[in-house]
């Protein structure tokens, strides 16, 4: 077993935890299971959590927690249920594991949802995407996230990929986003 080369998404979260300074709202871009948004749920002040897929949301809805609002609806419409800052948004890219394999994420969608969060991202703030591109829409989606975010603006952010250089080439990646602080 490795403690750091191990799962993308646990990794996703010990970043934030570790990088992250602000903890007032984050969003949890692609609800599915919930792993997700049980760790920002238990960090922040509020969550705002999307999914295209009603059984998805009605799940998480049950749990019922204070600090967390379910929207059934895509992430590429994030920005008509936010106008506040946010301090983190997560994404993780592909199809609900253990679930209906042909309702996947698209390249379209989550550019729009990416653009949607770095303009809402406070300084400091930070972005996750967990990319799983074993499937035909998940190779392309990761093709056009990469080349969307090769041209973002690196005088206000930064951005690294991780990846696994001695697995499979279908093995997923994570990206991290980071909003620069300006000079205080």
């Amino acid at each position: 077993m490795f403690k750091y080369v191990n799962d993308i998404s646990e990794l996703a979260q010990q970043i934030i935890d570790r990088y992250n300074s602000e903890f007032n709202l984050a969003i949890d871009c692609t609800l599915g299971n919930g792993h997700d948004c049980d760790f920002l749920r238990k960090k922040f002040k509020k969550v705002i959590a999307f999914d295209v897929q009603s059984e998805a949301i009605e799940r998480y809805r049950g749990f019922n927690y204070d600090n967390v609002e379910c929207i059934c609806d895509s992430h590429e419409n994030l920005q008509n249920y936010i106008s506040e800052n946010i301090d983190v948004a997560m994404f993780n890219l592909g199809y609900l594991p253990g679930g209906d394999k042909s309702i996947t994420t698209k390249h379209e969608s989550s550019i729009k949802a990416l653009e949607s969060a770095t303009s809402l991202l406070n300084e400091g703030g930070l972005i996750t995407l967990a990319i799983y591109h074993g499937h035909d829409e998940g190779k392309i989606e990761k093709e056009e996230i990469l080349r969307y975010l090769k041209d973002l603006d690196s005088k206000k952010f930064g951005v690294m990929l991780h990846t696994f250089h001695n697995r499979s080439k279908t093995a997923p990646l994570l990206i991290v986003i980071e909003k620069k602080l300006s000079k205080r």
